[in-house]
Parts: C-alpha cells; sequence; structure tokens
C-alpha cells in the first residue's frame, strides 16, 4: 500500500457518504470538500469540482501545508479551499480531521449571521461553548483563510461561515462526521425553536464554562505531546 493511500481511502468514503446523506447541499454537485492530516505536514483533501461519485482513491489530492501537491491525479487540482484546511491543521494539533458542507438547516445560520449558543449539554462537550459565525470571505481566497484563523483560538469544534456553509473538525474524521450531524441538529432545533416566537433557553452558565474547559483542556493536552 502506497504511504498516503490508507488516509485517501478515508477520504474518499466519508466523502461519498456525506454527499449520499445530502451534507454538500445536492447529491450530484461537487460542493464542500474533506480532509485528513497524512503526516506531520501534510493532508489528504478532496479534488476540486469532481462529482463524489466519480472520485477514485488515487484522485484524492496530498498536498503540503505549504500547498505544494505531493500525490494525486495530475488532471486534477486539489479543493479551492486546501488553504483554509492547512491553516486550522497548523493552528489547531488536536484537529486530525476536517468536514466543510453547506448543509440546510446549518446553512441558515450563515445567511442570518448568527451564532449557534449552548442548548444541549451533549452537543457543546463536543462542539465548544458557542458555535461562533466566520465572516464571509470569497470562496478559496486568503481572506476567507485569515478569517478561518482569526476563530480558531476558541478551541471549537464547529463553525458557520456567513454566506457559505460550516466547517466541523475532529480528531479523527469519525468525529469530525459526528460534528457535523451534531451541528445540523442543533441548528434544525435552534431554527423550530426561534420560528415559535417564544424565549429559547440555554444552558446555565457553569455548563458553558466547563463546556469551553473541556475544549481548551483538550487542545492544550494535543500542544504538549
Amino acid at each position: 500500500m502506497a504511504k498516503y493511500e490508507s488516509y485517501q481511502k478515508s477520504v474518499l468514503e466519508a466523502s461519498v457518504w456525506l454527499s449520499e446523506e445530502g451534507f454538500f447541499g445536492s447529491h450530484k454537485g461537487t460542493g464542500g470538500n474533506v480532509s485528513v492530516r497524512a503526516d506531520e505536514a501534510a493532508l489528504a483533501i478532496t479534488p476540486s469540482s469532481v462529482k463524489y461519485q466519480e472520485i477514485k482513491v488515487s484522485d484524492i489530492c496530498v498536498v503540503g501545508f505549504d500547498l505544494s501537491v505531493i500525490e494525486g491525479n495530475d488532471k486534477l487540482k486539489p479543493s479551492v479551499e486546501t488553504g483554509m484546511h492547512s491553516i486550522i491543521y497548523k493552528k489547531r494539533p488536536d484537529v486530525n480531521a476536517i468536514v466543510h458542507t453547506h448543509q440546510i438547516y446549518g446553512s441558515i445560520f450563515a445567511l442570518i449571521n448568527t451564532p449557534i449558543p449552548a442548548l444541549f449539554d451533549e452537543v457543546s462537550f463536543s462542539l465548544g461553548a458557542m458555535i461562533e459565525v466566520i465572516p464571509y470571505a470569497l470562496s478559496g481566497s486568503p481572506e476567507l483563510v485569515n478569517n478561518v484563523a482569526g476563530k480558531l483560538s476558541n478551541n471549537a469544534n464547529a463553525y458557520i461561515i456567513q454566506n457559505h456553509g460550516i466547517l466541523a473538525l475532529g480528531k479523527t474524521l469519525d468525529k469530525a462526521i459526528l460534528h457535523t450531524e451534531l451541528l445540523e441538529k442543533v441548528a434544525n432545533i435552534y431554527c423550530l425553536a426561534l420560528s415559535t416566537g417564544k424565549q429559547v433557553s440555554t444552558l446555565p452558565a457553569e455548563i458553558v464554562e466547563l463546556a469551553r474547559t473541556m475544549r481548551d483542556y483538550e487542545v492544550k493536552a494535543a500542544r504538549e505531546k
């Protein structure tokens, strides 16, 4: 087996599943992207503008954190969002997988530019004390990379990108996918709760602080390894 083949295979399998489950916003489109940390300075990521059902394992791009192409199909370019994935791996040693989607309910909050507060302890302990909004910038632009980098210090595992979609991070690819699902769950419920016009109750302050402390501890432990 080639050095990066297992990483490429896991990215492809995750991408096909997310596409089939509608997380990329369409079943036949090419939106969204998935990556995993392949070694200390490289990541495996989906190629740009190719339908997920048409991608082969060898088409998954392996790219250095400096964005140099290490392995993949010479005819395919890495995702336009590779820079965004790279900056996350460089700044967050606790993260080994990233999912970027255009899922429906998460995208609602991207359009109304509204963060999702701490509503359920299971979600907050996994994703962070709050799911914050990253300011808009054009897809694939250095400005978007900078905007993402500016939010990573909250040590959360999920973010909303204004007028774009969501980001879910994880220690493993399975965790990143779970965090994608948890974000959609809480976004769906919060949207319905807001539609009632009634006051939405959030978690007690001490639980919010506990969630924040837990996330900070995990990131600190990863930095000290």
